[in-house]
């Protein structure tokens, strides 16, 4: 983040009359919080502007705050604020394409740089971490950053740290959630509600871990149609327990793939080794040790399955 762009954000929301905030499919906490978070604060800073937050609604995660239902023609003329979104097939609602300017604000590598202006710290652990340090850098922080943003904000960086568990979690990261934990959140509940599961959902994460494949210290597991409908869940759902193999001794990367119909969806974790540019081989990409892809066949699944721990033991042979 550069002043410059922050003084080109600035300008575009004193532009527009109206503002409307994405993010990317398949949300996460970091994607919500941080589309919420800044909801919030340009309410606070300019209460006669219109505000909208707009994307599917996930049924786990609607603790975080609810979805704007926009009609078509209120896009025409807006500004497009998309945040926490690498690439622009991933943004939540094509009609982002109907605004009339589009800044992109995110700490994935740029990979695509969809915006007019994009805003982009590959160093902060979260978009969330980022929106405090933009809502700071423009001088209005404290007034802009209330309770609910403060809660919007913090559930962000908790989920993309994995609850500063994760080696994104810096010095920094630490002074900002230990600042809006002051504005009085409630944030044991908050934690508790992101991670609670409903029955069924505890029972397939026993499938999982009693059916994940373990070899060259990589975990792999493919989730198909018939194991959702075994456990009436939604593959939404069942990605959420993409981390369920971490704790696995020995394990240095791990793939866990869902089908969802139209495509695999393979989520790659690792505790070292870089694998979004195996990712990008697989139409994905993301953050060196968290990255997502996505394949079309059960072949091809296995394919990448393969390279995965052919790249994991080559690194291990270095």
């Amino acid at each position: 983040m550069n002043k410059q762009q922050i003084s080109q954000l600035i300008e575009s929301i004193n532009a527009h009359e109206t503002i409307i905030i994405f993010r990317h499919v398949r949300p996460d906490p970091d994607a919500l919080g941080s589309q919420l978070g800044l909801k919030y604060a340009i309410q606070k800073l300019f209460p006669n502007k219109r505000v909208y937050a707009v994307g599917t609604t996930v049924d786990n995660l609607r603790f975080i705050g609810e979805m704007d239902k926009v009609q078509d023609d209120v896009f025409k003329d807006a500004l497009a604020l998309v945040l926490d979104t690498a690439n622009a097939p991933r943004i939540d609602d094509e009609r982002y394409q109907l605004c009339q300017t589009l800044i992109k604000i995110d700490h994935h590598p740029p990979v695509d740089q969809y915006g007019q202006v994009n805003i982009v710290n590959t160093k902060s652990s979260s978009t969330s971490e980022m929106i405090y340090e933009i809502l700071n850098d423009i001088g209005f922080g404290n007034d802009l950053i209330t309770r609910d943003v403060a809660r919007c904000l913090y559930i962000g960086i908790v989920g993309d740290t994995g609850r500063f568990l994760f080696n994104n979690t810096t010095s920094r990261t630490m002074a900002i959630a230990a600042e809006l934990l002051t504005y009085d959140i409630d944030h044991t509940q908050m934690i508790n509600e992101m991670q609670q599961r409903d029955l069924k959902s505890i029972r397939f994460q026993g499938y999982v871990l009693q059916h994940f494949q373990f070899e060259q210290s990589v975990g792999t597991i493919f989730i198909t149609k018939d194991v959702l409908e075994q456990f009436d869940i939604s593959a939404n759902e069942a990605s959420l327990f993409v981390n369920s193999l971490a704790d696995t001794q020995g394990i240095q990367a791990w793939a866990f793939a869902v089908d969802e119909t139209s495509e695999i969806r393979v989520r790659l974790r690792s505790k070292g080794v870089v694998i979004n540019e195996l990712a990008a081989q697989y139409n994905g990409g993301g953050h060196p040790l968290a990255s997502g892809a996505s394949v079309y066949s059960k072949d091809e699944l296995e394919v990448l399955f393969n390279d995965l721990k052919l790249l994991v033991y080559a690194s291990m042979k270095n």
